[in-house]
């Protein structure tokens, strides 16, 4: 199981301190006073997270919604995952200037069933903590009459009110009738499950707030709706995102993940603090004080956060151990002590190798790599795209090494 450093282990906490502990560094609380009324009856609230499996692996960004999740299971309430394999087949328009391809049922089932053995890296997955639906339970059934009773609780004003959608109008992009659809079909959700909190980046705020609407026309009480901020990638410009390739997956190995903290820019660093480490808040609040009054070091700020990065999703003590790896590796210029080792065959070329053994994306790639210089073993650059010669090899693209045995 990960480790869960920082966070209350029991969920005997007063309101005051759950209250602080679930709204730190959240962006938008509709309403505060509400959640605050809602605690306070003292039994455990049913806390909404939709997720479109639209994508194979879980990053960093994405981890900063399931770790406030996690923060409401360990503070003695339930998390109710909804999996849209219904909606993730119509599209979530948010933040798109275009209409998003649609993925088939087999492709959504596929991309479902990583999500879930991934976010057991995260989430609590006792019975008692954690409830996981499907949408496609109670919007594949639905009928013409239903639809139309469902459109007909919402103005067209109302759905324009989206920025997306309004700035697409202005700029004489196209928006499907079935894009508008979308924030009802995620707001029936919350009817569907009864919401009493339901979390979502900032880039959601619409969407959460129509369920609290139509909750309402159901004659529910409204959920409380939270969001969190969109993590900035790897690029600093953009969130984070495996389309884009500034991401750092939890799945990845730890070196991978080390290395990746440590490129970030210096600007992103109390962001990391706030969203990456999973600390209590007093704690991040220390080190971004610390870090604007440069009584921490940026260098030093990046180990801090790679090595919490690396312990929530491979161990206590791991981090430590990647830390070492890559000052053996980029201060020392040594191989890691941990790598991957693959077998090749007498005669194999660098291409091929590289390509098998994930080191390049393909061979176009790795030819790409050669020629640039950016593939190193036993100390020299690779040149040409020769024949890989007979014995061992302790092969460096980038931050990723591995070890060619040749025979």
């Amino acid at each position: 199981m990960p480790c869960t450093a920082g966070l209350l282990p029991s969920p005997i906490v007063d309101v005051d301190r759950q209250l602080r502990l679930l709204t730190a560094n959240a962006v938008d609380v509709i309403s505060e006073e509400e959640l605050r009324r809602k605690l306070e009856r003292g039994t455990p609230l049913r806390v909404k997270l939709g997720i479109d499996p639209t994508a194979s692996d879980i990053h960093l960004g994405f981890a900063v919604v399931l770790r406030r999740l996690r923060l409401f299971q360990d503070l003695g309430h339930l998390a109710v995952l909804i999996l849209g394999d219904f909606t993730a087949m119509v599209g979530d328009p948010s933040g798109k200037s275009a209409t998003r391809p649609r993925l088939s049922k087999e492709e959504v089932d596929a991309h479902a069933q990583t999500y879930v053995e991934q976010i057991g890296e995260i989430l609590d997955p006792s019975p008692e903590r954690l409830e996981v639906r499907r949408n496609s339970e109670w919007l594949a059934p639905l009928g013409m009459e239903d639809i139309l009773r469902l459109t007909s609780q919402v103005t067209v004003a109302r759905i324009l009110e989206r920025d997306d959608f309004a700035n697409r109008l202005r700029d004489g992009l196209p928006i499907s009738l079935m894009e508008l659809l979308y924030p009802l079909l995620q707001g029936l959700d919350s009817v569907e499950i009864r919401a009493d909190v339901e979390l979502g980046g900032t880039d959601q705020l619409f969407n959460l707030i129509m369920g609290r609407h139509l909750q309402e026309r159901a004659g529910q009480e409204a959920q409380v709706v939270m969001t969190t901020p969109l993590l900035v990638g790897l690029d600093g410009e953009q969130k984070m995102s495996k389309s884009l390739g500034n991401y750092i997956g939890i799945k990845e190995p730890p070196g991978e993940q080390f290395g990746k903290v440590m490129s970030i820019s210096d600007d992103l660093l109390p962001m990391y603090f706030r969203y990456a480490t999973g600390w209590d808040p007093d704690r991040i609040d220390e080190m971004v004080r610390a870090l604007a009054r440069q009584e921490l070091h940026p260098n030093a700020a990046k180990r801090s956060i790679a090595r919490a990065v690396v312990d929530l999703y491979h161990g206590e003590g791991t981090g430590v151990t990647a830390e070492a790896d890559f000052d053996r590796m980029f201060k020392e210029h040594k191989a890691p002590t941990d790598m991957p080792s693959h077998s090749f065959p007498s005669g194999t070329t660098w291409v091929n190798a590289l390509s098998e053994a994930k080191l390049a994306t393909g061979k176009r790639d790795a030819s790409r790599l050669i020629a640039g210089g950016a593939v190193k073993t036993d100390g020299n650059a690779v040149s040409g795209d020769g024949i890989i010669p007979d014995g061992t090899h302790d092969v460096r693209v980038g931050r990723k090494w591995a070890r060619f045995d040749v025979e």
